[in-house]
């Protein structure tokens, strides 16, 4: 599986994506400059964390107009994966492969902890190596990470299970002292209706490494990786002769 990394002027996070991916996980990746339109190479694509364009305007406002982000709508429309951590996140939807928006923290803060998460449901290829309703701690670092989406969306995205992760108490229990920034539904993470683009806050890359001491957050691109040895292993039993 061959991932691709966009690097956009103030991206900092996408050099710990590649210690996991390519250090950790020893699959091919490249970095991906964001005036790059390229990316039919990829399986992958991964919008990291940090400052896109310095955050001015609005995070990841700037960022949806760069020439790469055209080949990304059409990598997730051709039903491949698109992970985006934290600016990531914020820039999937301002160009609206995910629904919602991520807005100011609620206290107006800048938070940099490790927080608990709980995880939803197993369905999806994101979480399969994770056991549904599991509580896992990952790290988190945003000034404008609240989730909100009007109450029509929020509903579409509870009755069709796509809201992967959410924030929790260490115990699992999903309510106000569980939710570090505000968010509707507590939520920390989404997909899209395909399940091929998933957009979270949290930082799983950042917890990936036993040196570390954090690797809940390795589970995650493990499950990508044995989705893809499952959808090899089907082709190439499609392709034998009866």
């Amino acid at each position: 599986m061959k991932f691709g990394i966009v690097v956009f002027p103030g991206s900092n996070c996408d050099r710990d994506v590649a210690m996991v991916t390519e250090g950790l996980l020893s699959q091919p990746t490249r970095m991906v400059w964001h005036q790059e339109t390229d990316i039919s190479d990829l399986d992958v694509v991964v919008l990291p964390g940090g400052f896109s364009y310095g955050d001015y305007l609005r995070c990841g406002a700037i960022a949806r107009f760069s020439p790469v982000i055209k080949s990304v709508i059409e990598h997730a429309r051709a039903g491949k994966f698109v992970l985006g951590i934290c600016n990531g996140f914020q820039i999937l939807t301002e160009v609206g492969l995910l629904p919602g928006a991520l807005i100011r923290n609620r206290d107006l803060h800048f938070i940099c902890d490790r927080v608990p998460i709980r995880v939803e449901n197993t369905n999806f290829p994101w979480t399969q190596a994770y056991c549904a309703k599991q509580v896992i701690t990952l790290p988190i670092a945003h000034g404008e990470g609240r989730y909100y989406a009007d109450e029509e969306t929020l509903k579409a995205l509870e009755d069709s299970d796509r809201v992967l992760f959410r924030y929790c108490t260490p115990t699992g229990e999903i309510n106000d002292i569980g939710n570090p920034n505000g968010s509707l539904n507590n939520i920390a993470g989404i997909t899209n209706e395909q399940g091929n683009v998933l957009g979270m806050m949290p930082h799983p890359e950042r917890a990936s490494d036993a040196l570390l001491g954090a690797t809940d957050g390795r589970k995650l691109f493990e499950g990508l990786l044995a989705a893809k040895s499952l959808t090899a292993t089907l082709e190439v039993s499609a392709a034998r002769p009866m």
